[in-house]
């Protein structure tokens, strides 16, 4: 989103917070303006505050070759106050300043040339796209064509939502009268007439038609290639057999693959989380759907993007998150009462938020619920080794560790491990655990105890080390860090 703003607009104010500094977000900023080879004008915000340190910011750009007029260099710093106002009209007046030295102009005559914005769906209106004019000057009747979509303007309105009969080079505008939704940073081309945007928009989609026909031909054509190797290797396996063989062998292996395939769909249907994701506006949903194009977490458990679109959630999201089992996620989106209702008939859930970072950090969460829990082990005592011997137990020797506990206490029904020289030997149970001749349940810190262990084949030496521990489940988190 910050690349394509940077893409469109002549001028890049960069804003950092006098008591932050320079995060990670100003460097991206700072480098997609780089990108763009758009100028900056400096506003350092919150001066107001008491910890605010505007010099510190300025040094800290240093390192990121932006070099403000006080240390030599072309880039205006103005220390501003959103809170109070301060200053504004001066940030108003240094990029003024800017575009008059770098003799920015447009041609208010001729065609239409924008760039879409953002673009969303309202109620009342359809399809309304907020656009930057970048060229030509938009009237009420003009025909646009935007991606794979075209419009007659109906209406249009500025940034406070004032209806407005003309928008010249420069200024942002609302335009309602899309016959569908294009997308944000689709470049906006004004024609002489419907048919004539009828006729692009056709053409376009047959382009990206034929573009998905070639991707799909070209899997097609691997997925051919795959077969044949497969059936040739099948032939030279079944060639020298006798057709009683032949036959008897491809029905055990048809047999083994459909218990594996029914098996693999048990285990799948936990380890699969599809998904829904509703946005407000075109860029919120495109700026989802990048973050999970990061998921790298396939492995521990699959996620299907089953459908993501614009708008509030509708009774078609239900019925296809009941479809594929799936969860709907909306973003500054809403659900109206009969939705919920019909959802939790159906047991679809449906979770809206309006920061991404929460609806992020709960597709994590609810990733992470679909995970097996994972076992760990918590020590309960330990103790170390300092004589073995044996005892006759009817007709076969026991051996026995006599031991002392170091640390914590001993449990019989616990979970026992042997270590020597750092590395587990065994695990498993105790048989016997007595102190002098008595059986005991517990031995705790600094008493002597004998014990014997479940398997007789393991030979015990002076200097192991017994530890008894307990094992939990505990919930497993998902390894999927999407980068923020």
């Amino acid at each position: 989103m910050r690349a394509r703003g940077a893409q469109v607009t002549d001028i890049v104010v960069l804003v950092v917070a006098a008591d932050d500094g320079v995060m990670k977000q100003t460097v991206e900023s700072i480098q997609h303006a780089k990108d763009a080879q758009v100028p900056v004008v400096l506003a350092i915000n919150k001066c107001d505050k008491a910890e605010a340190d505007p010099e510190k910011v300025k040094k800290e750009l240093l390192a990121y070759d932006v070099v403000c007029e006080d240390y030599g260099g072309d880039v205006q710093a103005v220390h501003i106050s959103a809170l109070t106002g301060d200053n504004l009209m001066a940030l108003a007046e240094a990029t003024i300043a800017l575009a008059e030295m770098l003799e920015l102009k447009a041609d208010p005559t001729g065609p239409v040339e924008g760039t879409v914005i953002e673009s969303f769906t309202d109620k009342g209106r359809g399809p309304v796209t907020t656009a930057i004019i970048q060229r030509g000057t938009l009237r009420k009747g003009s025909i646009l064509v935007a991606g794979k979509s075209w419009a007659k303007v109906r209406l249009m309105f500025d940034e406070n939502g004032k209806t407005i009969h003309e928008a010249c080079p420069s200024m942002p505008v609302g335009i309602v009268g899309w016959r569908d939704l294009p997308s944000a940073g689709d470049e906006i081309l004004e024609v002489e007439s419907e048919p004539r945007a009828r006729a692009v928009v056709d053409w376009r989609k047959y382009e990206r038609e034929q573009e998905k026909n070639k991707e799909d031909l070209k899997i097609i054509e691997e997925k051919r290639k795959e077969h044949q190797e497969a059936h040739q290797k099948a032939r030279e396996k079944y060639g020298n057999m006798h057709w009683k063989e032949r036959s008897f062998l491809k029905y055990q292996e048809k047999k083994e693959q459909k218990h594996l395939k029914s098996k693999e769909k048990e285990e799948g249907d936990s380890h699969i989380l599809p998904i829904i994701i509703k946005g407000d506006v075109d860029g919120s949903v495109e700026a989802i759907v990048n973050i999970m194009d990061t998921y790298d977490a396939s492995h521990e458990c699959k996620l299907e993007l089953v459908h993501f679109g614009v708008g509030d959630v509708s009774e078609n999201d239900v019925n296809l998150a009941e479809t594929f089992c799936g969860v709907i996620y909306g973003f500054n989106v809403n659900a109206g009462n009969v939705i919920q209702k019909s959802a939790a008939k159906k047991g679809v859930k449906i979770k809206l938020h309006k920061i991404i970072y929460h609806l992020i950090e709960d597709l994590q969460e609810e990733l992470s619920s679909r995970l097996p829990c994972t076992v760990q082990e918590y020590p309960i005592g330990e103790a170390s080794i300092l004589a073995t011997f044996s005892v006759t137990e009817g007709k076969k020797k026991v051996p026995v560790a006599g031991c002392r506990v170091q640390k914590g206490q001993l449990e019989k029904q616990k979970k026992f491990k042997l270590i020597r020289n750092g590395d587990v030997i065994w695990k498993g149970s105790l048989t016997s655990l007595k102190h002098h001749k008595d059986d005991v349940s517990v031995i705790k810190t600094g008493m002597d105890c004998g014990l014997s262990l479940s398997e007789e084949k393991i030979e015990f030496k002076v200097g192991d080390e017994i530890v008894c521990y307990e094992e939990k489940e505990v919930p497993a988190k998902t390894s999927w860090d999407p980068g923020f």
